[in-house]
């Protein structure tokens, strides 16, 4: 009965993770703006990872506790995908996990999706969700155009799930599943490097993102839709995904990293 407690236990947590972790990138990178001609493009190429030199000893900044190390109760990361779906069916109900995620390749996906967050480019077709429905809002006024303070409203039930997640638990779950993250991001191409450092790393870059609370000019120098703001469409793809969300939508998002990242960066 015990043994029987713990595994639904280790199952409820390890849904914690998988479900929070997938709809946050889910917002932040999988809901891309190409599926709809005109709509502004995400870049869909993805960054290509640069090989440590031999010489290079890894520095660890953020170390995730040693007794979190032990993969003797987790899956293969190969394997690990129909544990995934089932826990998140448990969770959120078997319709939601069949609608919103992509059932291949959990973990790697999202462990590509987060590295890429503060490059220029996003791999779209490696995100850990399906890509929103609809088409991206804007308005027009003249020769100016903007995004739609509707268009906002499409992240909505995403929104509501991200909401209810609890930043504590999704680190504890976070580190209990934190081999098979190291183990994906080395995989990616960074032998050597530490994937809760980058996650930090990434979390801090996503942070900085600005908050506009007026409309968001947008130009059309060809098929697809930019920010007419240089200095905007310069920025790493996460914040200008950040950006899309709506000022509303941004403000939740940067408070549930921050709880997170007060909770995966603690001396234990």
């Amino acid at each position: 009965m015990w043994e029987e407690e713990v595994e639904a236990s280790s199952r409820r947590r390890f849904a914690w993770l998988a479900g929070a972790v997938a709809v946050a990138v889910a917002i932040l990178a999988g809901w891309y703006w190409n599926s709809h001609r005109g709509a502004p493009a995400a870049e869909a190429t993805p960054a290509v990872a640069t090989v440590p030199a031999a010489d290079d000893e890894p520095r660890i900044s953020h170390p995730i506790p040693a007794e979190s190390a032990d993969t003797s109760a987790l899956p293969a990361l190969t394997d690990s995908d129909q544990l995934a779906r089932d826990s998140l069916a448990g969770v959120l109900g078997r319709d939601p996990v069949e609608q919103f995620l992509t059932p291949q390749n959990i973990i790697r996906h999202v462990v590509v999706t987060v590295d890429n967050l503060s490059r220029r480019k996003v791999a779209v077709d490696l995100r850990p969700v399906k890509p929103t429905p609809g088409q991206t809002a804007i308005a027009a006024q003249g020769e100016l155009t903007t995004l739609s303070p509707e268009n906002y409203q499409r992240y909505a039930p995403f929104m509501r799930v991200v909401a209810g997640a609890d930043p504590k638990a999704l680190a504890v779950v976070y580190e209990r599943l934190y081999p098979l993250f190291q183990q994906s991001y080395e995989d990616l191409g960074y032998p050597g490097k530490y994937f809760n450092d980058r996650l930090v790393e990434v979390i801090d870059n996503l942070l900085q993102a600005p908050e506009i609370a007026s409309p968001v000019p947008l130009a059309q120098p060809k098929v697809f839709y930019e920010y007419a703001d240089a200095d905007l469409e310069a920025r790493p793809a996460g914040q200008k995904l950040l950006i899309r969300m709506g000022t509303a939508n941004e403000r939740a998002i940067k408070t549930k990293l921050r709880e997170f990242r007060a909770e995966i960066v603690k001396q234990k």
